[in-house]
């Protein structure tokens, strides 16, 4: 690991909005759609230097209770439930756990869409969305993130993200029509290694920074 890169998610979101000048001021037919929690204060920061619309679209990593922090799959709206192949690997009783999990957290992704107002898909439909996150160090929620959201209808999908896994480049891309990204790093296990402060967002900062404060 090289250093911090951003200050905080603020500093790359004002540098990531920096490439993306052809979609400046397009609110007409573009929306920015970002991951809660931390892909919003990257998109509010793009936000307002695109001039671009921004809304939330709910996604969940699916883990087992025994290790909350290690994704083994993601859920996202419109039934999209996408899986390591990791998951191959784990025995009868695990697999158990990882459906509970899914229950539950079909149940905090319901709960999401509602606190944060996602948008009903039809006004996505005929759109150009760019996706917006904080990082993406293993790929499972940005990936259900864009088949949930390839369901709306765009127009395209553009994913913009920070800083990405070089491993993730080539699956990531065929998703998309546009990756961008200010870094690509191989090897990347932890997305707040590249910031100085990587704070977690609560709700509340989340619905503050939706309404542009």
């Amino acid at each position: 690991m090289s250093g911090h890169l951003w200050h905080d998610r603020d500093d790359a979101g004002l540098q990531l909005a920096n490439q993306l000048g052809p979609w400046r001021e397009t609110g007409a037919n573009t929306t920015l759609v970002a991951l809660p929690r931390g892909g919003v204060a990257v998109g509010a920061a793009m936000a307002h230097q695109l001039k671009l619309p921004l809304v939330t679209w709910a996604v969940r990593k699916l883990t087992l209770p025994s290790n909350p922090e290690y994704g083994l799959g993601a859920l996202a709206p419109g039934g999209v439930v996408v899986w390591s192949s990791l998951v191959e690997s784990l025995s009868g009783e695990a697999k158990a756990r990882l459906r509970a999990n899914l229950a539950e957290e079909s149940k905090e992704l319901a709960r999401r869409q509602r606190l944060f107002g996602d948008p009903d898909p039809s006004e996505l439909a005929h759109r150009t969305l760019i996706v917006v996150d904080d990082g993406i160090a293993t790929g499972l929620t940005v990936r259900a993130a864009l088949a949930s959201l390839r369901q709306c209808n765009p127009t395209a999908l553009v994913l913009a993200v920070p800083v990405v896994d070089q491993q993730l480049v080539p699956v990531l891309e065929p998703l998309v029509d546009a990756l961008i990204c200010l870094k690509v790093v191989k090897g990347l296990h932890a997305v707040g290694a590249y910031y100085t402060v990587f704070d977690q967002l609560s709700d509340a900062k989340v619905i503050s920074l939706l309404r542009g404060g």
